[in-house]
């Protein structure tokens, strides 16, 4: 029988991060996934109805959330997409410091990345937008790039 290792050990991964999301249930844990789910969707320039749809329904499928309410995630996801396409500027600075909440907060940055990481790689698709997004989410949690980019 054939085993896919990437697969088996995103799944070991995904299933610690559930127990690990269960300890952070908080708004601020809660608030800063969605931003860096909303950072890295909008750094190709747009998050359309259907891409918010479709991470809508990662989102609320994602066992490692189940802990809040699918209806909180969406509405901050979209309210985070919405800032960002508002004002190209200051929306994504306004929805970093979002994301710079949980610095230093033990292992929440980490967490919060490995799950926005996660809905965004579902697709399969991780360009390099998408990775300078992250490197620079890397910079505002003071976490190392290398060890999510590769």
């Amino acid at each position: 029988m054939f085993i896919d290792e990437a697969l088996l050990e995103r799944v070991m991964r995904l299933t610690g991060l559930k127990t690990k999301t269960a300890q952070f249930k908080n708004s601020t844990f809660r608030d800063a996934t969605m931003a860096i789910c909303a950072l890295v969707a909008s750094a190709d320039g747009t998050v359309d109805d259907s891409e918010k749809r479709a991470i809508g329904a990662l989102i609320t499928s994602l066992d490692a959330l189940k802990v809040f309410e699918p209806a909180d995630l969406i509405a901050k996801f979209n309210e985070y997409c919405d800032a960002i396409a508002k004002d190209k500027t200051f929306g994504p600075i306004t929805v970093g410091a979002v994301v710079g909440k949980i610095k230093g907060k033990g292992e929440q940055p980490d967490v919060a990345l490995q799950v926005a990481l996660a809905i965004a790689n579902a697709d399969g698709n991780f360009d390099d937008k998408e990775k300078a997004r992250v490197k620079e989410i890397c910079r505002t949690l003071g976490l190392d790039a290398a060890s999510y980019v590769g």
